[in-house]
């Protein structure tokens, strides 16, 4: 794994399929937990690898599940720029299918490094030194029921954990 210096603003976005359930509540996550950590110079955003939900606020049920939790923010979704590459030092995807969209839409190897899966900051995946990507993924709780969004949000708190202890290490 190559480890990079963090400098004095580290801008990191989350990405999944429509910017609606996933990336969105990721982003509210960290971006609380970044400033419980005091950690002013990461800047969090979030986008979709899709355009089909451009515009939309997230996904009702994945609201209702970050607010239970004590997380707050608006959002609109967006759609994934190529050249956002160069104004992000970390990209972070929910699954396969966006990792290999990105990695598909990235123009350099410097680009490509900066495309890595949110759970591999997790620290039940990195104890268990898996690279297998299914089990790198936060499974999109879309098509289904109020468990799926509470299974979403426990995979991306425990990968925000383990992101903000690698930012306040300095290394990635």
């Amino acid at each position: 794994m190559k480890r990079h210096r963090v400098p004095a603003e580290y801008r990191v976005i989350m990405v999944c399929l429509g910017n609606i359930c996933r990336s969105p509540a990721a982003e509210v996550v960290l971006r609380r937990k970044l400033e419980l950590a005091h950690l002013d110079h990461v800047v969090v955003d979030s986008a979709g690898t899709g355009g089909w939900h451009v515009g939309d606020a997230a996904d009702p049920r994945s609201q209702a599940a970050w607010e239970l939790r004590g997380y707050t923010g608006d959002h609109r979704a967006r759609q994934f720029r190529r050249e956002w590459f160069d104004e992000r030092d970390l990209v972070l995807v929910m699954d396969a299918q966006n990792h290999a969209t990105l990695q598909a839409l990235a123009r350099t190897e410097a680009q490509r490094s900066r495309i890595r899966y949110l759970r591999e900051f997790d620290p039940a995946q990195s104890s268990a030194g898996t690279s297998d990507p299914g089990q790198l993924e936060v499974p999109d709780p879309y098509y289904g029921g109020a468990q799926g969004f509470e299974h979403m949000l426990d995979l991306i708190e425990r990968a925000c954990d383990g992101l903000i202890e690698a930012l306040r290490n300095k290394s990635l």
